[in-house]
């Protein structure tokens, strides 16, 4: 990975989301890369936009679940 800051590098970031909703079976559809990262109109210093979509009830509970038992975890 590169510098935390770089808009660019969120296509990574965004993939690396994916994979780890993948291992808890979870799946964002519109997962991806905000098109505002790329428009100038962001702060650069937060690195870009990750647009996480929308997702059915049953996607929110399996997140949340997962976060939860994340955070239980620690």
């Amino acid at each position: 990975m590169t510098h935390h800051g770089d808009p660019h590098d969120v296509q990574e970031y965004v993939e690396q989301l994916r994979t780890a909703l993948a291992a808890h079976g979870i799946t964002l559809p519109s997962l991806g890369v905000e098109a505002t990262t790329f428009a100038g109109t962001y702060p650069p210093r937060h690195g870009g936009l990750v647009a996480l979509g929308n997702c059915n009830t049953a996607t929110a509970r399996k997140l949340a679940e997962a976060l939860d038992k994340a955070a239980g975890s620690r």
